[in-house]
């Protein structure tokens, strides 16, 4: 009886022991917390970049302004052009009835030609003009603009430039237009005011009958006349 008394002590002491052990065991496990890091590490995968500059304040410092160009110098022109130039400008609505004749309606030749005397070309057989109002007597390249232009390509008193020659062309040249691409010429001026360079010249000429004194050569064959052509006559 006391053995037994004793081994049911044992066992319960060994029993309880167990309990309280596996009890401590248990709590050891629960209790413990996981660390939360304060800052918090990337992914393996992420990419962290820097914060784009405004694009705006960026454009106005990257590329420093270049500054215009200095206006060119004057070109000289000589003084026989000058005296053309002049006639012209001083001419194109206070016409010279008291010199020549007026073609009516059609005296774009006859005020370009009136310009290469003062310039001084001189009257020959071909190309001439003489009195003034009803006496008024020319030949057909002093008023013409088809035999005008024949009569320059004969005599070479003159080099013919087309429109892609525009570099070429001077003060005091002759502008010729085909407003319908006929193959004649339908209007005469000289070349009064040139600006610009390489693809970008701008060429004004002044005439008669459609009194002009600076009309752009663009102007009259994109707008006034659509699809027209020029051409030009260079005088050494």
């Amino acid at each position: 009886m006391v053995l037994t008394r004793r081994f049911r002590i044992v066992a319960a002491v060994l029993v309880l022991g167990g309990l309280v052990a596996g009890t401590a065991a248990v709590a050891g496990v629960t209790g413990d917390k996981p660390v939360v890091s304060a800052t918090p590490t990337p992914a393996a995968d992420s990419t962290q970049t820097a914060p784009k500059a405004d694009a705006a304040a960026s454009d106005a410092t990257a590329t420093d302004r270049v500054a215009p160009a200095e206006a060119a110098e004057p070109v000289p022109i000589d003084a026989q052009v000058q005296a053309q130039v002049s006639y012209m400008l001083a001419h194109w609505t206070d016409y010279n009835t008291d010199g020549y004749g007026v073609i009516t309606d059609n005296d774009c030749v006859n005020f370009t030609s009136q310009s290469l005397i003062e310039r001084g070309w001189t009257m020959d057989d071909q190309w001439y003009a003489e009195g003034i109002g009803s006496d008024f007597d020319t030949s057909s390249p002093w008023i013409s603009s088809t035999a005008f232009r024949d009569y320059v390509a004969q005599s070479g008193r003159a080099t013919a430039l087309t429109d892609d020659q525009r570099d070429q062309v001077k003060l005091g040249d002759v502008a010729q237009f085909d407003w319908d691409n006929s193959g004649d010429r339908d209007h005469t001026g000289v070349v009064t005011r040139i600006e610009g360079s390489g693809d970008d010249i701008q060429i004004y000429y002044a005439g008669h009958t459609d009194d002009t004194d600076f009309r752009s050569v663009d102007y009259a064959i994109t707008e006034k006349h659509p699809g027209a052509t020029a051409y030009y006559w260079s005088i050494p």
